[in-house]
């Protein structure tokens, strides 16, 4: 735990200063090379005593909200989600366990959605509950052929 060291200072510089120290332009091609990596993850490599994982996605959120690639975002946190909750990939019965697991990844993805895609969130969530994706499956990346399916790019 960071013990309040993560909000100590300009975070958002030492964030960048910490990206480009590993040779990356951008806290987005940072996160894409480890796309399955928990934000906690991701913020522990930038710094484990000094950064936090709402510092990443919050810059993760501006880079995107830059680039126009809120979608893919969303995609890709759903992908973080679901590694971090599902370790075995999608159950293969939606029993009272497996039920509560796919709920521990789905409802803070919904929550880490912005405003603009809490809906079309939902509605992924909805859809896969109703039409279950086959046993086993982990997406690897925002690239996904199903993740693609249920959250097309959109932006503008």
């Amino acid at each position: 735990m960071t013990a309040g060291r993560s909000w100590q200072g300009n975070w958002k510089a030492r964030l960048y200063e910490r990206v480009r120290e590993r040779g990356y332009d951008s806290l987005t091609a940072f996160a894409e090379f480890r796309p399955t990596a928990s934000l906690v993850e991701l913020a522990e490599e930038l710094g484990p005593d000094d950064v936090a994982g709402v510092q990443v996605y919050d810059g993760l959120v501006v880079e995107a909200v830059r680039s126009k690639q809120v979608t893919r975002l969303v995609r890709g946190q759903l992908v973080r989600e679901l590694w971090g909750s599902l370790p075995d990939g999608w159950p293969v019965v939606l029993d009272d366990t497996s039920r509560f697991a796919v709920a521990k990844a789905l409802g803070p993805w919904i929550a880490y959605t912005p405003e603009p895609h809490k809906e079309r969130a939902r509605e992924v969530r909805t859809s896969l509950l109703v039409n279950s994706p086959p046993a086993g499956w982990r997406p690897l990346g925002p690239d996904d052929e199903l993740l693609l399916t249920l959250l097309p790019d959109d932006e503008a």
